[in-house]
């Protein structure tokens, strides 16, 4: 990440030893990507610590190294004598964020997060269609990388420091006014988010996942509930779910900080509340209560939790600056995002095809009991379980199908470096003592087309796990894999239209 002019390391809010204070010309994470002049933040690793590489950093000339104390006795022999700044912070990695926030400089007016196990990217998008209709240039940034006004790919849900200030630099450069965020466990215990100037943010629900990373279910809640005690600046709006049970925790932590506060949910005294839902096949009716005003909305998304992510969206909106009468406005003509319940084919008979990102074991349940009042038939599943993730979760995710779906066919999803065939039995295992309808598939492609065949008129297929992913991961290689694609094409051949 380099400059043209540079800036002094004091500038950045950096301070090394000796009171060196050199004029710094870029920024790496990568050694091999260190030039003359740059700053080489050297950060503590799951495997290596980067401070392994500090000597490769240094025969590229960096003028400035920022580590910890462990990176920098790693790297203590090549330091020795070396013409260079040494910063050694407490914690590196918020140094980095607040560096990387003052190297960039810029960011749009209106930048707003949210969290959660479900519903990130949904409300993320939502939060974007809401302002775009309003008239404000808009983006998100998420899972499926930069969208809206300003697009661009990203390799991480919530992007290192140097990737995510750029972007927004990038894009309050190109004109964007308004940002939402999506922020992962992972980036907020990371300290990806710290720099970035938030108006508010939102808490969605909580549930199991990403056990491969942290230690326990109280350590995975806790680095969620970092958006709001530690990166959400004071005189910020939390928007908070009331439905679920953690919210407690997370209200206790917005009134300690005395943030504004905006409600969500179906409870009495929620800000933003629903009253009523009624469903049809390609939509819902939503009955809610925004800041004390009713309105009779309908909305073109399947599933009941759409409307806890809409009004969700709605608050950070409104938290933001939007007026409410406008946002209330909006909101029918928001669309699913791609991947997220997403009707991606109709067969003659009548019988739904829905995709969803859904690959945790509380998120399928939802997605199928949200899925339940729209369906006059059966529900057919057709999912998997990822590899070299929390194994946890496998057999819990079977449960969830066998309890919520009638007809289930259990298949690959991204087996990584792991026996497929061992993932499914994990899976099987948690779904067979439910429902005796249970059949395993190993190939993806072939279960889509036996979940398309098996539909009868008013049944509905949901297809979970990859949503909007293009490809499958099988141990090193990632093969082209779209299951919108492969359903649309399994509806064509098996009504007769190929």
């Amino acid at each position: 990440m380099a400059d043209s002019t540079g800036k002094p390391l004091s500038a950045l809010g950096l301070h090394a030893g000796g009171g060196a204070d050199p004029v710094v010309t870029g920024i790496a994470l990568d050694s091999r990507q260190v030039k003359p002049g740059y700053l080489f933040a050297a950060l503590p690793g799951s495997a290596v610590h980067g401070g392994e590489f500090i000597q490769y950093a240094l025969r590229q000339k960096a003028a400035a190294i920022l580590t910890d104390r462990e990176g920098a006795a790693l790297a203590a022999d090549a330091l020795k004598g070396a013409d260079v700044a040494l910063i050694v912070a407490e914690d590196p990695r918020a140094a980095l964020a607040g560096a990387a926030a003052l190297w960039f400089g810029a960011q749009p007016e209106v930048v707003v997060a949210v969290t959660g196990t479900s519903g990130k990217t949904s409300v993320a998008n939502f939060t974007m269609q809401i302002w775009q209709a309003l008239g404000y240039p808009s983006i998100s940034l998420g899972t499926m990388g930069v969208l809206g006004d300003f697009q661009a790919s990203l390799a991480h849900t919530t992007p290192d420091p140097l990737t995510l200030h750029r972007l927004l630099a990038e894009a309050a450069a190109a004109g964007i006014t308004h940002a939402a965020m999506e922020a992962s466990s992972h980036g907020l215990d990371q300290r990806r988010l710290d720099g970035v100037t938030l108006k508010a943010a939102a808490f969605t629900n909580f549930s199991q996942d990403h056990l491969d990373y942290h230690k326990s279910f109280d350590d995975y809640f806790a680095a969620k509930a970092l958006l709001f005690s530690r990166v959400l600046p004071d005189g910020a709006t939390a928007v908070v779910n009331l439905d679920d049970s953690r919210s407690a925790e997370v209200l206790g932590i917005v009134r300690d900080r005395d943030l504004e506060l905006l409600t969500v949910g179906r409870a009495v005294d929620a800000d933003l509340r629903i009253l009523n839902q009624r469903y049809d096949s390609t939509g819902q009716e939503l009955r809610c209560s925004i800041l004390g005003v009713t309105h009779h909305l309908r909305l073109a998304l399947i599933g009941g939790f759409q409307a806890e992510n809409v009004l969700a969206a709605a608050g950070l909106a409104i938290a933001g600056g939007a007026d409410p009468t406008q946002v209330v406005q909006s909101l029918p003509d928001l669309r699913t995002v791609h991947g997220r319940m997403e009707l991606v084919a109709t067969r003659e008979n009548g019988a739904t095809v829905f995709v969803d990102y859904s690959h945790k074991p509380a998120a399928l349940a939802s997605a199928l009991e949200s899925l339940r009042p729209h369906v006059m038939g059966r529900i057919v599943v057709v999912f998997g379980a990822g590899g070299d993730r929390d194994r946890l979760k496998r057999p819990l995710m079977g449960e969830a199908a066998a309890r919520h779906a009638d007809v289930v066919y259990v298949t690959d999803d991204n087996p990584r470096s792991e026996d497929p065939a061992a993932i499914r039995a994990e899976v099987i295992a948690g779904a067979r003592p439910l429902n005796t309808l249970v059949t395993e598939i190993p190939d993806r492609a072939e279960a889509i087309l036996r979940g398309v065949d098996e539909l009868g008129p008013g049944d509905a297929l949901l297809i979970a796990g990859k949503g909007h992913e293009t490809g499958q991961k099988i141990g090193e290689d990632i093969y082209p894999f779209d299951d919108s694609e492969q359903a649309s094409v399994a509806v064509a051949a098996l009504d007769g239209r190929i």
